[in-house]
């Protein structure tokens, strides 16, 4: 039998008993209502999976009870009953939320196939709600993905340092993921229950960063018309991470010197000095050292903040790791677009992995967004790819490998250039700059020796 609750609602008593009869008989549960008012109350105190409702009745109308249920129950679907002379009006119930209507008299196998396909919907529906929610919390726990060497002793170097009370610095290009290890040393810390707060510091002008860090207090500055904590007092017990951190002014990293030193500070505007218990992950893409030498930042503080360092490596480092994470945002991108692209062609994957990606991670997925966007077949293709991806891989080129002689890489380049000339001898000649004789002489030397 089936758990699914069908509620039927008609003021007409035998239609509701046929219907109820009818729908027992198919497996499902039945709830039956007389009226409009009563239906919406068993929708409210019950589990009700799909709510049939003839339009005309006494009382609230069946275009009422689509609106209400649509508004306050929107996952339930509707399916309206109506006479032939009230098509419009079924029509503007369709408008208003319901999934189908049926005309009087019903024939009951095809309202059976009408609610059948009105819960497989909503079953497809759900699920789509699942796998959404399911791909949020894998985000929200900011999985570093991949398992290449360079990514696996970043790993390492996190289980080593999340245990501990040390101050982490974070470094790497832009896009590279820093903020996925400040959420990673966060996790496997002690503090892991505890509060995680980011705080973009380049996002902020000089006079909003203070604020922001250490709160203020009520009449502190023009607009200032509440106490409101800062970042710090809200990670208590907990972890902040100062992504940018190279972007502060001297003046805050003055008040930040003294929090790393004492675990205090007062709010802007305020006395009272307030304690707190903060592990400080920080991250940038500037060097720190020369930022130190330029004046810019302080030495002090840099050395307070650079207790553990983790240098995250850039994309075209560990391009072992290309494959997985355009997968896993193929997956995102599928369920956020609602499609269903099995992965990638030949030429597009090559494409994607000989690519030196400048913006790392985040530029890498933009991109597969862009793809999923514009791929209208269930495999993204070349004329999916952005511009600059394509051209880069339009562009020819020779890989020699290290470690070979002179006379093995100088076969490379000729067999090559032969190759991309369509075995023009000599095109190839005039592009190398060797006479043709000499072309021919090479050639039957390498035939030879085989």
């Amino acid at each position: 039998m089936s758990n699914l609750t069908i509620l039927t609602i008609d003021d007409e008593e035998n239609i509701r008993n046929g219907l109820a009869d009818n729908f027992e008989l198919e497996g499902y549960n039945v709830k039956a209502a007389g009226s409009g008012k009563e239906g919406l109350e068993i929708i409210e105190n019950e589990s009700i999976d799909l709510v049939i409702t003839d339009l005309k009745m006494d009382g609230m109308s069946g275009q009422e009870v689509v609106r209400q249920v649509t508004t306050k129950y929107p996952g339930i679907p509707i399916i309206v009953l109506t006479g032939h002379g009230s098509i419009d009006d079924a029509t503007e119930a369709i408008k208003a939320g319901a999934f189908d209507f049926l005309t009087k008299p019903l024939d009951l196998d095809h309202l059976n196939i009408v609610v059948k396909n009105a819960l497989r919907g909503k079953e497809l529906a759900q699920q789509n709600k699942e796998l959404k929610e399911k791909l949020l919390n894998q985000n929200n726990s900011l999985e570093m993905i991949g398992k290449s060497s360079e990514l696996n002793r970043v790993r390492t170097m996190i289980e080593k340092a999340a245990p501990t009370k040390a101050n982490v610095l974070i470094t790497g290009e832009s896009g590279v993921g820093k903020e996925l290890v400040a959420n990673a040393i966060h996790k496997q810390s002690s503090r892991a229950s505890a509060p995680f707060v980011i705080v973009h510091c380049a996002a902020l002008s000089e006079s909003l960063l203070e604020s922001e860090l250490f709160g203020f207090e009520k009449g502190a500055f023009t607009g200032a018309e509440a106490q409101h904590k800062g970042r710090f007092e809200l990670a208590n017990g907990g972890t902040i991470f100062l992504d940018e951190i190279g972007e502060i002014n001297q003046a805050t990293q003055v008040k930040l010197l003294r929090v790393l030193q004492e675990k205090k500070f007062e709010r802007v505007g305020g006395e009272k000095t307030i304690s707190v218990d903060v592990r400080v992950v920080a991250a940038t893409n500037r060097n720190l050292e020369d930022e130190v030498k330029a004046g810019r930042f302080r030495e002090d503080l840099y050395y307070r903040l650079n207790v553990v360092r983790i240098e995250m490596p850039s994309l075209r480092e560990r391009k072992d790791d290309i494959p997985l994470l355009m997968h896993s945002f193929l997956r995102e991108f599928n369920i956020e677009n609602e499609k269903n692209i099995k992965g990638f062609d030949n030429r597009s994957k090559s494409a994607l992995i000989k690519y030196n990606w400048p913006g790392n991670i985040r530029e890498l997925k933009n991109c597969i967004e862009s793809a999923v966007v514009m791929c209208t077949g269930d495999e993204i293709k070349m004329e999916d790819l952005p511009s600059s991806i394509r051209a880069q891989s339009e562009e020819k080129t020779i890989s020699i490998p290290i470690g070979i002689t002179m006379e093995e890489a100088e076969k490379i380049i000729i067999q090559e250039n032969l190759a991309a000339n369509n075995n023009n001898k000599s095109k190839t000649a005039d592009i190398l700059g060797i006479g043709r004789k000499t072309l021919h002489r090479k050639i039957e030397e390498w035939e030879n020796k085989a």
